[in-house]
């Protein structure tokens, strides 16, 4: 858009949550996943875990989301497909031959990111060759999916997420949504529960099952970037401030689902530092891991975090371009996740 009021504009959000005993996201051998940073050990969570989380958590909250699917022994793409060409008229045949013809034109072997409005566009252009599939022409198929895409309506997550379809570029999507890996403020050492198991049933005493899982606690630093501009472009430039709503409360109410019935980690947001500003975008690094004081991580790391904060602005003088600034679990305990998100909601509409 040559006329995006927010070009150049992003949300920045800083968040500190504590979690106790938990494992939120494991690696490839069940461990809690780490990362050294400054020398030092640090629990992680994956960006690809807690965007996956966000996403549930938008659809929980009403919004209709894109579809992620690839072709794949099971068919899983091709047979969603066919099932929108049978529900224009197609025989079962027909259709599953449309179905592999079109998602071949859009994946192999990757995942494809697609709305329901896509699908259907595709099943009709299908119907309009008679669902045959040899007639089915894939430049065709991409420049009818270009044309029916509209993220507003039933792809929220695409415009934030963004699109890579490497059998067509011209569907690509920048994402909107930046998250980094979410690292503790401190040092961590994994530990393990050994546990065992009784058979209700067993006649003799002692355990009938044993095992071990690795867990940690930590103070989690959050960093998720939004750009206004290129999530005003993808969505046409409508209904941003419902985007933006949605998109932070899922970011509030999103936590890893891993194993959660053993090792609950229900811990929300503890504090949180939100810009809106113009600039270089401003991440910390938490390079020192802070020690524990009064009683834990927390107030450690909230000093760290706004110290940081309030040094970089200095320095970047005016082009830190900062037009808001709000702070989540301050001295005001009134200010609610509603009140963060209606005061983006009052700077958004204002500018629109």
């Amino acid at each position: 858009m040559n006329n995006n009021p927010f070009k150049g504009q992003r949300i920045e959000f800083h968040i500190l949550q504590p979690f106790p005993v938990t494992c939120l996201n494991r690696d490839d051998v069940g461990a809690p996943k780490t990362a050294s940073v400054g020398g030092s050990t640090r629990a992680r969570v994956s960006s690809q875990c807690w965007k996956r989380q966000v996403r549930l958590e938008m659809h929980n909250l009403g919004v209709t989301l894109g579809i992620r699917s690839k072709e794949s022994k099971t068919k899983n793409l091709s047979t969603y497909l066919a099932k929108a060409c049978v529900a224009l008229g197609a025989d079962e045949e027909k259709a599953q031959a449309c179905g592999e013809k079109i998602a071949a034109a859009f994946s192999n072997d990757t995942l494809f990111f697609f709305s329901e409005s896509e699908a259907n566009a595709y099943a009709q252009y299908a119907a309009e060759k008679e669902f045959d599939a040899t007639k089915l022409n894939d430049k065709e198929l991409a420049k009818l999916s270009k044309k029916t895409l509209d993220p507003a309506k039933d792809g929220l997550d695409i415009a934030l997420f963004g699109r890579m379809v490497a059998q067509a570029a011209e569907l690509n999507i920048e994402a909107a949504a930046s998250f980094a890996h979410a690292i503790s403020t401190h040092k961590v050492s994994n530990e393990v529960e050994f546990f065992t198991a009784l058979d209700d049933l067993a006649e003799e005493p002692g355990s009938a099952h044993m095992g071990s899982l690795e867990f940690n606690s930590a103070t989690y630093y959050r960093y998720v970037s939004l750009d206004l501009g290129q999530l005003s472009a993808n969505l046409g430039g409508a209904q941003i401030a419902d985007a933006v709503e949605a998109f932070t409360k899922a970011l509030f109410l999103a936590v890893p689902s891993a194993r959660q019935t053993t090792q609950s980690g229900a811990s929300p947001w503890e504090f949180a530092k939100v810009f809106i500003r113009k600039g270089q975008r401003l991440q910390v690094p938490f390079e020192t891991a802070v020690k524990a004081k009064d009683g834990g991580f927390l107030q450690p790391s909230i000093k760290a975090l706004t110290d940081y904060l309030a040094k970089k602005e200095q320095q970047a003088g005016s082009l830190f371009g900062k037009e808001r600034e709000f702070t989540f679990g301050g001295e005001d305990e009134t200010f609610s996740i509603d009140t963060l998100v209606g005061e983006i909601r009052n700077f958004i509409e204002a500018k629109s």
